[in-house]
């Protein structure tokens, strides 16, 4: 993996296959926030005997509150599985100021090497608190355990660069951008997204090399981000379509394909070069259509018709091409013409 300059929030980083043996004889006392699946598949190497294992079904801030209550006198909580379980553990480390250690078993979301930690509050997502992984460990033989389209899923969440740059730029240009605007993060953003272009064929087949491909991408993100205090180059209008749909159907997507689906149909209303981002998670094979997550299309055209109300009523999103455009049954029907159902 590539040395990377800058604030990736990530005080240390191992990786290759075998990478997790023995993390556990190393790090004193410990719990283990994770899921069935993934505990599964790394209980035999890890080393060393957990004080708990918690197995993370709901990231509720009340429920891990309650959780916390209970934790016993360690030194460090190890985070292992996917965005919910390591989401968890960042949590608790925050609160309890102890080492985290994260494991990702799947590299569909960032949330392995952001700060802040991704938890429920009245059923929307809040980000709280603020931790680095201590490692970080990208054992690849265990992420190449999962299927490769969660893997892929990456992708999308480091696409989404694409859609709200835009939506930062269209900000600052109507006046209404919250943090001042530089061309040279669109700048940097765009060259991720260029990594991933010149990676496509390693990223399909799951490959070390793809792997990593997917990491650097999001340690690179943070170096843009981190000193800059805010994520507006890579969260806009694709993520609030995601945000409407989640609340409309009260239930989880995985997230780089439901902000794909929010590439697809946000690139298009800002007529941003939507065929190139469009053939792009198409030859990657990323699953953005709305068959693949139970989405039907009346649902979907009722989420793309209240958008414009959604965000004006939830005021602490920051402005995008949602807010300007009229997006009208006539757009819907034209753009939902080319998803699969």
């Amino acid at each position: 993996m590539k040395q990377i300059k800058g604030i990736t929030n990530v005080k240390s980083l191992r990786n290759g296959s075998g990478s997790i043996k023995g993390i556990g004889k190393e790090i004193g006392k410990f719990i283990i926030t994770t899921m069935e699946v993934p505990w599964q598949i790394v209980k035999n190497d890890i080393g060393g005997q957990p004080e708990d294992i918690i197995f993370i079904d709901d990231v509720d801030q009340n429920v891990l509150d309650d959780i916390l209550l209970n934790i016993p006198v360690i030194d460090s909580v190890v985070g292992i599985g996917g965005g919910m379980a390591i989401d968890a553990a960042k949590y608790f480390s925050w609160k309890k100021q102890l080492r985290l250690i994260s494991i990702p078993t799947i590299v569909s979301v960032d949330a392995f090497l952001t700060p802040a930690a991704g938890v429920r509050v009245n059923n929307r997502v809040k980000y709280v608190g603020n931790s680095s992984p201590d490692p970080l460990i990208i054992d690849y033989s265990i992420i190449r355990t999962a299927p490769k389209t969660l893997n892929i899923a990456g992708v999308g969440d480091l696409l989404s660069i694409h859609t709200a740059s835009f939506d930062w730029e269209h900000a600052e240009n109507n006046g209404l951008s919250e943090f001042p605007f530089t061309q040279d993060s669109v700048i940097a953003g765009q060259k991720i997204i260029d990594g991933l272009y010149n990676s496509i064929g390693e990223i399909k087949k799951v490959t070390n090399r793809g792997i990593d491909a997917i990491v650097e991408g999001y340690m690179y993100l943070n170096t843009i981000c981190l000193p800059a205090g805010h994520f507006r180059i890579e969260e806009g209008s694709e993520h609030y379509l995601f945000y409407e749909l989640e609340e409309r159907l009260q239930r989880p997507f995985i997230h780089g394909h439901i902000v794909g689906l929010g590439i697809f149909c946000m690139s298009q209303l800002q007529k941003n070069n939507s065929e190139y981002i469009i053939e792009f998670m198409d030859s990657v094979c990323l699953d953005y259509h709305p068959k693949s997550m139970n989405i039907n299309k009346d649902d979907l055209i009722a989420s793309l018709l209240n958008l414009k109300n959604y965000v004006d009523t939830n005021s602490h999103l920051w402005y995008t091409i949602i807010n300007s455009s009229d997006i009208n049954e006539e757009w819907i029907k034209d753009i939902t013409n080319n998803l699969n159902f």
